[in-house]
C-alpha cells in the first residue's frame, strides 16, 4: 500500500463530510492488509480503514457489524463504506485495549465482562440473512498445517518427518474434540488487543472472521491470551463461572460435565496455539512482521501445559519442550 492510497482516503473523507476533512494520522496496520486512521471533524473523532478490495473483502465485517449491532453487543458503528474502493468511516472506540487495563488486581473483573459478552456472541449463528460458514473439519485441518509448513519447517529448519509417526493422530483428535462440541457464534480472535475499553464497558472488534464453531473457542482466546498470560489459579474461577452459565442459559447440554468441559477447553486451546504458531512464524518469514516471534515462547508454552495433561497429547509435549529449547538457544 502506498501514499496514494491514503490521498485517496482524505478525498473520498471530503466528500461524506462537510467542511473537508484535514488531517488523517495513520494509527497502526494489523497482521492482514488492513490500515487505520484517526482524523477529526467538528470537535468528534473518527476511524478510517485502507482496506484494498483486491487483498481484503470488507463484506464479512459490514455483515457482521450489523449482526453483533442486532444482538446489542457494542460494536463500532460504521458511518459509510465504499467496497469498491476498500474505505470505510466508522465511530472512533478510543486508544485502550482491554491488555492496557489487565493486572493482577483487576484481572477478574475485566475477564468477567469479557466473559459476559460470549453468551451473546454465541447466539450469532446468522449473517445477512445466512448461516455462518462453519467451523468445520477442512478448516481446522488447514490451520494445524500452518505448523508444519511455517513454525516446525521455515521457522526451526525441521523436516516434517520428525513430526511423525504422532502428528496426524494429534490432528485427528484435535479436530473430533473441536466437532464434538456444541456449535456456536464464535467471534474467533476473542483477546485482549481485540477488546476496547469504553468508560467501564467493553467493546468488539475484528470480529470479520466469525464462524460457527466449538463452544470453547473464544473463552480459550480470551483466558489463554497469546499476548498475555495468567496463572490457572486466576482464571479457573472465571471459567468455571462461565462454565456454570452455560448450563443455565442451555448453551451447552445439561449433563456436561466440568471435566469435559475442560478438557474441551484445553484441546481447543491447542488447535488453536498451533496454529497461532504457525501464523506468527509466517507474518514474519513471509510478510516480514518479526515482533510477532517475541509472542512465540508465551504460545509455546501454552502448548506444553495443554499438551502435557492428557496421554493422547503427550508427544506433542515431548516435541514442544525440545522447540522452546531451540528457541531459547537462538536469544
Amino acid at each position: 500500500m502506498s501514499d496514494s492510497r491514503q490521498a485517496a482516503l482524505q478525498q473520498w473523507l471530503n466528500q461524506l463530510f462537510t467542511p473537508p476533512v484535514e488531517g488523517v494520522d495513520l494509527i497502526f496496520g494489523d497482521a492482514s492488509h488492513r490500515r487505520y486512521f484517526r482524523f477529526l471533524h467538528r470537535g468528534e473523532s473518527y476511524i478510517a480503514v485502507d482496506a484494498p478490495p483486491e487483498l481484503e473483502d470488507s463484506t464479512p465485517f459490514l455483515t457482521m457489524t450489523e449482526a453483533y449491532e442486532r444482538a446489542g453487543l457494542p460494536v463500532p458503528r460504521v458511518i459509510a463504506a465504499d467496497l469498491d474502493l476498500g474505505f470505510m468511516c466508522q465511530s472512533d472506540l478510543g486508544d485502550t485495549h482491554l491488555q492496557g487495563r489487565l493486572s493482577a488486581d483487576s484481572l477478574s473483573l475485566w475477564y468477567g465482562r469479557a466473559l459476559a459478552l460470549l453468551p451473546r456472541i454465541a447466539r450469532v449463528t446468522t449473517r445477512a440473512g445466512q448461516s455462518l460458514p462453519p467451523y468445520d473439519e477442512g478448516f481446522l485441518r488447514q490451520e494445524l498445517a500452518l505448523l508444519p509448513e511455517w513454525f516446525h519447517g521455515a521457522h526451526l529448519g525441521r523436516e516434517e518427518a520428525q513430526l511423525q509417526p504422532w502428528w496426524p493422530a494429534l490432528c485427528d483428535r484435535l479436530v473430533a474434540t473441536a466437532l464434538e462440541q456444541p456449535q456456536v457464534g464464535v467471534h474467533r480472535d476473542f483477546h485482549c488487543r481485540n477488546l476496547m475499553v469504553n468508560g467501564d464497558a467493553l467493546a468488539v472488534i475484528d470480529y470479520q472472521g466469525a464462524l460457527l464453531g466449538p463452544v470453547t473457542y473464544d473463552p480459550v482466546s480470551l483466558l489463554k491470551d497469546c499476548y498475555v498470560k495468567w496463572s490457572w489459579d486466576s482464571l479457573e474461577p472465571l471459567l468455571r463461572t462461565h462454565f456454570q452459565r452455560l448450563l443455565e442459559l442451555g448453551v451447552i447440554p445439561a449433563d456436561t460435565g466440568w471435566q469435559r468441559f475442560l478438557r474441551w477447553y484445553h484441546l481447543t486451546g491447542l488447535q488453536r496455539h498451533l496454529k497461532v504458531l504457525g501464523i506468527f512464524a509466517r507474518l514474519s518469514h513471509r510478510d516480514g512482521k518479526h515482533h510477532y516471534l517475541t509472542d512465540l515462547p508465551r504460545v509455546l508454552e501454552y502448548v506444553i501445559e495443554a499438551a502435557g495433561l492428557y496421554p493422547e497429547t503427550a508427544p506433542l509435549a515431548s516435541a514442544a519442550l525440545e522447540w522452546r529449547q531451540q528457541l531459547e538457544e537462538r536469544r
